[in-house]
């Protein structure tokens, strides 16, 4: 299913400092059985954002209306625990276009580049100075630049980060792997060709 093509995001953001978050805890267990990927925002960080008769809780950072924007900021190791996609599925239908962190559980990531979240890593100490930042200035403003592989902190400070250049490929031409096949279809056939005459 192709997506919205990501070229340069430019967001404010949310801050969540917190370690080692699973993916539990990004989408509850008791909400998989759901059919579509539609939806799943709703129940996103679930147990943080709501107490048990349903109410929100004041303490969370995504029901602090002074933060806002298309970026997560999450502490080291994001996205631990169980390879469940939904987990991406519940962030992106709550309107983030990108995950920033400096450290990634594997799976996590690349079901995030699977499904067009952006998953970007940064050193420990920028995360830090960053989180610090957007905890002080909720109007601080990221610029991230796919296809320079920058993001750029409004303060001025900048870093590169890595990806892998297919899924780059992907992420800027809003294509999935199905999308992606379908593209180079006559190239696919060509090469096809080619083999069968033996060359």
């Amino acid at each position: 299913m192709a997506k919205e093509k990501f070229d340069i995001l430019e967001s404010t953001c949310i801050p969540l400092p917190l370690e080692n978050v699973d993916t539990d805890q990004i989408i509850p267990a008791r909400f998989l059985s759901l059919t579509t990927r539609e939806g799943f925002g709703e129940y996103l960080f679930r147990d943080w954002r709501f107490d048990k008769s349903g109410n929100k809780s004041g303490g969370f950072v995504l029901n602090d209306e002074k933060y806002k924007g298309r970026i997560l900021v999450a502490g080291k190791n994001f996205g631990c625990g169980s390879s469940r996609e939904h987990a991406v599925w519940a962030i992106t239908d709550y309107g983030f276009k990108a995950v920033v962190s400096s450290f990634f559980a594997d799976i996590f990531k690349n079901n995030s580049l699977n499904n067009g979240l952006l998953p970007v890593v940064v050193s420990d100490e920028f995360l830090k100075n960053l989180l610090d930042q957007i905890q002080k200035d909720p109007e601080t403003k990221v610029i991230i630049d796919l296809k320079q592989q920058l993001l750029t902190v409004s303060s001025g400070e900048s870093t590169g980060f890595e990806i892998n250049q297919y899924k780059k490929e992907c992420l800027m031409k809003g294509l999935d792997d199905i999308d992606y096949l379908l593209n180079i279809t006559d190239m696919i056939k060509a090469y096809e060709f080619r083999k069968t005459l033996g060359k």
